[in-house]
């Protein structure tokens, strides 16, 4: 592959399914008003992969909040699919950390949860069941329907998160850092398994991630915020990498180390940062 990683010079030439208008966020707190994010710009195409990364206070989850409507923009306009965006809407489905199951509901009752109040109404209850087995089938627990959240390991429940969200038919799925909990190994076959469920269902997605290698192996862009407060689109780099992508196979290909020395260099030298004590 001859492709070299681009950063921010092509991003006016891709489309706007979604599109951040001169985005600022601040918050009231008791010390004062604080600017989380200042003057972001971004355009995300329909059906592609975006990883949001930084350190620590950079804003990332606050900006996935905004895309989810569950915060209102101090200033600036976010757009998706040409609407504005002004509050939670089910083209748009979000995936925590937390799994946030009932763990009272078997797997099927809390995927059946959100297909029902999507479609409820307007399609039959068989309708409605085919949907839930459809979304846990995508997720391969169609085995673990009738288990509750207590009786299945951390990455199956997160697997159930994504079947929930998945279920509601999004235009749009929102993730913040749904494996960051999780051990390594089980993180390693989530991310996996991720892959082959955005190519099936050709979602866009736009992820929060404080992992290099996560956000090189998922990533069609990789979009860099500067350290808060005020933080700000520093770079976005483009991840030219085919796919369906392998990662024992990208190990040692050049265009994937490039990427990720790319961002390494963005984070540490770039945007070295200094915990500062209490």
């Amino acid at each position: 592959m001859n492709s070299q990683p681009t950063t921010m010079a092509s991003e006016s030439a891709r489309s706007k399914f979604i599109d951040v208008q001169s985005l600022e966020q601040t918050f009231r707190t008791s010390k004062g008003l604080f600017p989380a994010l200042k003057d972001i710009h971004l355009q995300i195409a329909r059906g592609e992969f975006v990883t949001l990364i930084g350190h620590s206070g950079c804003g990332k989850s606050t900006l996935l909040n905004l895309l989810a409507g569950l915060t209102t923009p101090t200033a600036g306009v976010l757009l998706c699919a040409g609407r504005e965006i002004k509050g939670p809407g089910p083209e748009r489905a979000v995936v925590f950390q937390n799994h946030s199951l009932l763990p009272w509901l078997t797997c099927f009752d809390n995927v059946h949860l959100a297909v029902e109040r999507v479609f409820g109404g307007k399609e039959s209850r068989a309708q409605l069941v085919q949907r839930t087995d459809a979304a846990l089938e995508l997720v391969g627990l169609s085995h673990a329907a009738q288990k509750r959240p207590g009786e299945i390991s951390g990455g199956m429940k997160q697997r159930v998160g994504i079947a929930r969200a998945l279920s509601m038919e999004p235009q749009v799925l929102l993730m913040d850092e749904p494996f960051g909990a999780l051990d390594a190994l089980t993180r390693a076959k989530l991310q996996d398994e991720l892959l082959e469920i955005v190519a099936r269902s050709q979602r866009t997605v736009v992820m929060v991630t404080h992992d290099v290698d996560e956000a090189v192996l998922l990533s069609d862009r990789i979009v860099m915020l500067t350290n808060g407060p005020a933080a700000t689109i520093g770079d976005i780099l483009s991840v030219p990498l085919a796919r369906p992508r392998n990662r024992v196979a990208l190990a040692e290909d050049p265009i994937y180390q490039q990427c990720r020395k790319a961002v390494i260099d963005f984070l540490y030298t770039r945007q070295g940062h200094v915990e500062k004590l209490a």
